[in-house]
């Protein structure tokens, strides 16, 4: 996916510096004070050099790089006011677009100073409170072990309180010097706050005068519209000078650059989440100290490999210095893992407090909270999208939330349960039998530790309670984790059909973990830490500064980004996630070896899904040829089977995998039914038919073209096809299930996703047209059409393996010596119903003895 504004070559392909543009100056533009205010010029000669072009791509984008082309660009600011003329060049677009971003999402400018000033207060408020509880008052009295003073018997709060000046005098060594630190600490965080506020005041008049957004509207407005308001003002004020027009994806990589790091070489298993603890084995944990120590290391610390916000360092252009750099990151990570554990204690006990003092109004009034689960650091990175903005993100793992707690619920360890039953009951008789004698004789509740008592109790209670199943609770792990996957978008292949196990159960609250759990993770993160980065992260050194160099692009306008997150799906997609007809395998350039393949691809179809979900967001984004030929094949290839699903009996389309993907699809809910059912039941439209006659006729040399297919045809067998829908698609998940939409309308408008009158060009629009319950919530059509999309790619990316299984084994029953390894196990395949009709539902719960009947 050659451009005339990106530079592709990898820094391994490459014996000059990729990362600059080299630039001549060609004359020094003299201009006096007075006229700079109005007036901003610059100059760029330059070669442009890049073997990947074709005549097409050039033509495609000559009205965005014609003045690169030419040598010289010269930008004129029209004198529209002073106010105005303050946005053209910002040096740092990163920090400005992020500020933008967070400056719509927190709701304005005063609620972020307010959030500022109380983070400053707070930990004040530490300090104070620490200081106060430790040196300011006379436990004896306040425990009753002795007297107040004059004797009364009743204790005042001036008995308990020590006076200041007594207080101070008691001040030891240690005092002063816990003060003093966290005094310094304190400026430094409150001069911190000052600049946040400063910057957020520009961007607050760039809001207000530039955007033309008052505070009052951020609630009211989409970031995709303030996103499109951004570009007018590029294309008026020249805020990036190298670059005439911004697109969609040059404003999300501005935001995203470091973040799509992070998804990559979690991909890529570089980051270190699995690592061995004695005593307990393998934990799966990825905790916010680990994450700000990674970003610290691998982008914005010093040393680290990038030397700015957008450049990455220029040694990394040069193979011969890979050892070196290599040493020199390992020596970096070292030096932050002994930081790390020198200040492990003081760490350890700031999030000690920070956790009580934030958790323990809400474990008083329910603590069953800590019983909730919550999306896993873990889980957030694996299943991020690239390109994918916080509010995009949280939306779609908000609507998975409730089917994976009920999925994680439906398990139960048997032995738990009875252990937890008796636990129960005898928590609750002591309970019990403590409130009937305080009831009786309140001076019960007055005798030592009485409260501390019935406190364990109710915890031990409220944890026995989650270890005991819902006895109303129906086992349904397939279809449930298909709707978390028609959300999440990514899971592994290897849990196809094995929902129902304790192992794809265990890998799977890795992702969704108690929020117990989680805070356990975090507050003893400091000690582990330490041990994590020095023996887990510091030996993949070596492959890190591989990553860098192979996989960082140079984009003209915005620097230096991984070139994963360019959804390059010709030189980074996956051959089991490409389309057959959409001619992506054959085109030049391609290097067909599985070898390299696999070095350039991406696990789990992340390049592929990050391509469709941000073209649904992003409907206006110009997406290069090969993205368009990618997105127009899935459409295609789908329309091809509904036809041959409408027009073939039954058991030719036990294998359609768009028919699976509808059916599934439908499973999901209510909502999500009634548009499965729109789409299986009406009839072949003329361009539908006549669209997959053309393909067939295209594959007539491999395959024969089926014979009679017309609208009649497809008419006649729709209704033997709603007979197999309704067989299959069962009773969908309306329990607990929300309409595509309905999630959105429950938040405000600024955490919806894409733009507010949705998307014009979806694979849902191509299969049955605009659906009448959708096109009253456009935004619903964005995540409908989400779901089926996820389900549908996957049941291809199934396919594939499955019929390259099958090529192996029939290539190894053949006569002869074989030089091929073991063979990986195909996934077990669903049981197929009676001749009558084809059954297709959660199969891989019945082969389990905890189902009592096949109903899944």
């Amino acid at each position: 996916m050659a451009s005339p504004n990106i530079n592709y070559r990898s820094l391994a392909e490459e014996h000059a510096n990729p990362f600059q543009t080299t630039t001549t100056t060609a004359a020094n533009i003299k201009t006096n004070l007075d006229d700079a205010k109005t007036f901003t010029a610059a100059a760029h000669l330059g070669e442009h050099a890049d073997d990947e072009e074709d005549g097409d791509q050039e033509h495609d984008h000559e009205h965005e790089d014609m003045s690169h082309n030419s040598g010289i660009m010269i930008h004129i600011v029209p004198e529209t006011g002073k106010e105005s003329q303050r946005w053209n060049h910002i040096e740092d677009l990163d920090s400005f677009f992020s500020r933008m971003y967070n400056y719509q999402q927190k709701h304005g400018f005063r609620v972020i100073v307010l959030d500022e000033v109380f983070q400053v207060l707070e930990l004040g408020f530490v300090i104070w409170l620490f200081t106060f509880s430790t040196h300011c008052i006379k436990y004896d009295v306040l425990f009753g072990n002795s007297l107040p003073e004059p004797n009364r018997t009743k204790t005042m709060l001036s008995d308990v309180f020590i006076s200041t000046g007594e207080c101070v005098s008691k001040f030891g060594f240690f005092t002063y010097l816990t003060i003093f630190l966290a005094a310094i600490y304190l400026g430094i965080r409150l001069l911190k706050t000052i600049y946040h506020i400063t910057q957020y005041a520009d961007i607050k008049r760039f809001y207000n005068t530039a955007l033309g957004i008052e505070d009052s509207d951020l609630d009211n407005i989409t970031w995709h519209d303030v996103q499109q308001r951004t570009r007018k003002v590029q294309a008026e004020q020249h805020m990036c000078i190298d670059k005439e027009l911004l697109t969609e994806l040059d404003i999300y990589h501005r935001i995203l650059r470091f973040k799509n790091y992070l998804v990559a070489l979690m991909n890529k298993q570089l980051l270190p989440v699995r690592f061995q603890l004695p005593l307990i084995g393998e934990v799966v944990s990825l905790s916010r100290g680990m994450l700000f120590n990674i970003d610290f290391i691998l982008f914005r610390g010093p040393g680290s490999p990038f030397q700015n916000n957008w450049q990455l360092r220029d040694e990394f252009a040069v193979r011969s210095n890979q050892t070196e750099l290599a040493q020199r990151l390992s020596k970096l990570i070292l030096g932050v893992a002994l930081v790390n554990l020198l200040l492990a204690p003081v760490i350890f006990l700031w999030q000690l407090i920070y956790f009580s003092f934030s958790y323990a109004n809400i474990l008083r009034k329910e603590p069953s909270a800590l019983g909730v689960r919550t999306w896993s650091n873990y889980g957030r990175l694996y299943l991020r999208h690239f390109n994918e903005l916080d509010h995009e993100l949280d939306a779609r793992l908000n609507r998975a939330y409730e089917y994976a707690d009920r999925y994680l619920s439906s398990f139960s360890s048997p032995l738990a349960a009875v252990i937890a039953r008796n636990g129960l009951f005898i928590s609750g008789g002591l309970l019990i039998l403590i409130l009937a004698l305080g009831i009786y004789d309140e001076h019960v509740f007055q005798v030592e530790h009485v409260l501390s008592i019935i406190a364990a109790l109710t915890v031990v209670g409220v944890l026995c309670r989650t270890f005991i199943p819902d006895e109303n609770l129906i086992w349904c792990p397939e279809q449930l984790m298909t709707a978390i996957l028609a959300h999440v978008h990514y899971l592994p292949t290897e849990w196809k059909q094995q929902a129902h196990t304790a192992h794809v159960r265990s890998e799977f609250s890795n992702f969704f973990q108690f929020k117990a759990g989680y805070l356990l993770s975090e507050i003893f993160s400091p000690f582990v830490t330490p041990f994590v980065l020095i023996f887990v992260f510091r030996p993949k050194a070596m492959e890190i500064v591989k990553f860098f160099r192979s996989f960082t692009v140079s984009v003209r306008g915005v620097g230096n980004v991984c070139s994963f997150a360019q959804m390059d799906v010709r030189k980074h997609g996956n051959p089991d996630w490409q389309i057959n007809n959409s001619h992506l395998l054959d085109l030049p350039g391609l290097n067909n070896d599985p070898l390299h393949q696999q070095q350039q691809s991406l696990a789990g179809g992340k390049t592929e899904m990050s391509l469709v979900r941000f073209t649904l967001n992003n409907p206006e984004w110009q997406m290069p040829k090969e993205a368009s030929k990618f997105i127009k094949g899935i459409r295609e290839h789908a329309i091809d089977e509904l036809v041959q699903a409408k027009t073939s009996p039954q058991t030719a389309a036990r294998d359609n995998p768009l028919m699976h993907s509808l059916i599934s699809f439908g499973n999901i809910g209510e909502a999500y039914s009634s548009i499965a059912n729109s789409v299986l039941a009406a009839d072949v439209s003329p361009e539908q038919l006549q669209l997959s006659q053309s393909m067939n006729a295209g594959r007539a040399s491999f395959n024969n073209p089926p014979a009679g297919l017309g609208v009649g045809t497809g008419a006649a067998a729709a209704s033997d096809f709603r007979q197999m829908l309704q067989q299959n698609l069962g009773e969908p998940l309306s329990s607990m299930s929300m309409g595509p939409g309905d999630s959105m309308r429950r938040l405000r408008l600024s955490k919806a996703e894409g733009r507010l009158e949705g998307p014009t060009d979806t694979l849902l629009y191509s299969l049955y047209g605009v659906e009448p319950r959708l096109a009253k919530n456009p935004i619903g059509v964005t995540v409908a059409d989400m779901c089926l999309s996820a389900l549908y790619l996957h049941e291809l990316s199934q396919q594939k393996r499955l019929s390259r299984q099958s090529r192996i084994e029939e290539a190894d029953e053949r006569p002869g010596p074989s030089s091929r390894g073991p063979r990986p196990q195909a996934p077990p395949q669903p049981p197929t119903g009676s001749a009558g009709h084809t059954v297709i539902t959660s199969k891989a719960a019945e082969r389990t003895p905890l189902l009592g009947n096949i109903r899944s």
